[in-house]
């Protein structure tokens, strides 16, 4: 089996955040859902749990963050193209997130973007050319 990633995140709202991430094109896997919990997929390995607070608290004894005033964690996902990181992230405003908290990032090879979620968790949004990526990253790169 593949190796996958879950991210765990508290909403204040399982399905009004279910909503936000389907007009992201996430899809919602119905196995794993109910009125505390829902499993939105990006990709075949790359998932986000929606937890309500009460059942984020199921499993951890620490105080959930308040997004909105303090951060944990920044996500990031790639996209394919820079159109695509401006589609993505003009997607999250129309869906209800805060676009650009976050100043965008234009390195030439690298071109990224961010919002919030509806509940203040920032993501970032990114397109890279590695190939470019590593020429500007070299030790050579560097001294010119």
């Amino acid at each position: 089996m593949a190796k996958m990633i879950f991210v765990n995140l508290p909403v204040a709202d399982v399905a009004k955040s279910t909503a936000f991430y389907e007009a992201l094109g996430a899809k919602r896997d119905q196995r794993f859902c109910n009125e505390t919990t829902s499993m939105m997929a990006f990709s075949e390995n790359i998932y986000v749990m929606l937890l309500s607070h009460e059942r984020f608290a199921d499993f951890t004894t620490k105080k959930i963050a308040d997004a909105k005033q303090t951060a944990q964690v920044l996500i990031c996902f790639s996209e394919t193209s820079r159109e695509a990181v401006d589609a993505t992230t003009e997607k999250a405003v129309a869906a209800g997130g805060k676009g650009d908290p976050s100043p965008k990032q234009d390195y030439g090879f690298m071109y990224g973007r961010s919002f919030e979620n509806l509940d203040g968790h920032v993501i970032e949004v990114t397109w890279m050319d590695v190939e470019k990526a590593m020429a500007a990253t070299t030790p050579q790169a560097a001294q010119a």
